[in-house]
């Protein structure tokens, strides 16, 4: 168990950290999860709609750092691959 006041508080800090954290990954799993259903159901204006809506998210992810920059790259272009090859 921590010792020192610092090392508590890192604890109470890093706990709050990780619920934040925990919900914005959640956050962007969704709007990756509405593209993914688009294209299951082979609706191309609705993958190409939640796409749009999907790439800012990851972005963010990025910024606040709870996703690696190659990781949200990856994975918009793959996803936007899938969408250009649904025509």
């Amino acid at each position: 168990m921590a010792n020192t006041p610092q090392a508590k508080k890192r604890i109470r800090r890093n706990a709050r950290r990780n619920e934040i954290n925990g919900n914005r990954v959640s956050r962007i799993r969704t709007f990756v999860k509405k593209v993914e259903a688009a294209l299951e159901a082979g609706d191309k204006t609705a993958a190409a709609a939640a796409l749009v809506a999907a790439q800012p998210e990851l972005a963010r992810g990025v910024s606040k750092g709870v996703l690696h920059k190659n990781m949200a790259s990856r994975k918009f272009s793959r996803l936007t691959k899938r969408v250009a090859a649904l025509a």
